[in-house]
């Protein structure tokens, strides 16, 4: 489903990713930890050709995301606030998501229902606009509007945090729910390893731009991941 070939990302002749070779299975829950500066958010921005590579390729869907367009219809994202439209509101922020992913006002009326819970009352018939929100609140509208058309790759960048621990449990259900769907690739990067380990099926730790851990998700995960990071 998705796969890095000698990916390498330097700034100022500072290299800060290197992931000589790194495969993602389609239908995997798969979750990026890593400190501050480790490169998860660089990888996720390569992954959405928000940046361009110094070296190497990744291809999702069998598309060169560099390349092609292709892989967008199936992939949806949402890494900070820039990817909401702060002038509207979160009604009409998912409409027009839910329009050019050819959702009609139907479609996304029943996905904004059955994520009701989520939104705790907080978000829908506000009559404010997004920019005016909290950033917890933010993130909710850009984490739902994700799920907008049924994509089959969703990639998440610090979903957990800015959110009040209700709101977190409330989101590890929606994400263990999109894991159970063989059809739904689901990459998940936190600074939480916690959240992290508890959504994902694979785990693969990222230091200083490299990946230090691939592991599948076990009994034993959480406290394997937070020995190496008490180093």
């Amino acid at each position: 489903m998705i796969q890095a070939k000698n990916l390498s990302k330097a700034y100022n002749g500072t290299t800060v990713l290197k992931i000589d070779h790194l495969e993602i299975q389609k239908g995997e829950s798969f979750g990026l930890v890593g400190n501050n500066g480790a490169g998860k958010t660089t990888f996720f921005s390569l992954l959405l050709d928000l940046i361009q590579p110094t070296t190497g390729e990744i291809i999702n869907s069998g598309f060169r995301v560099d390349q092609s367009e292709n892989w967008k219809t199936v992939t949806a994202s949402f890494l900070d606030e820039s990817f909401l439209i702060g002038y509207l509101t979160p009604e009409e922020y998912f409409y027009f998501i839910g329009d050019l992913r050819g959702q009609n006002k139907a479609d996304v009326d029943a996905l904004l229902k059955k994520h009701e819970e989520f939104f705790n009352g907080e978000i829908l018939n506000s009559k404010k606009y997004i920019r005016d929100f909290s950033k917890g609140n933010q993130k909710k509208v850009g984490i739902i509007a994700t799920l907008i058309g049924n994509p089959e790759v969703i990639i998440l960048d610090e979903p957990f945090a800015n959110l009040d621990p209700t709101t977190q449990f409330r989101l590890k259900k929606i994400i263990k729910e999109l894991a159970d769907n063989p059809e739904i690739t689901v990459l998940v990067s936190s600074h939480d390893l916690l959240h992290t380990v508890e959504v994902s099926n694979r785990i693969v730790a990222l230091q200083k731009g490299e990946i230090v851990k691939d592991i599948q998700t076990s009994a034993e995960t959480l406290e394997e991941l937070e020995r190496f990071f008490a180093v």
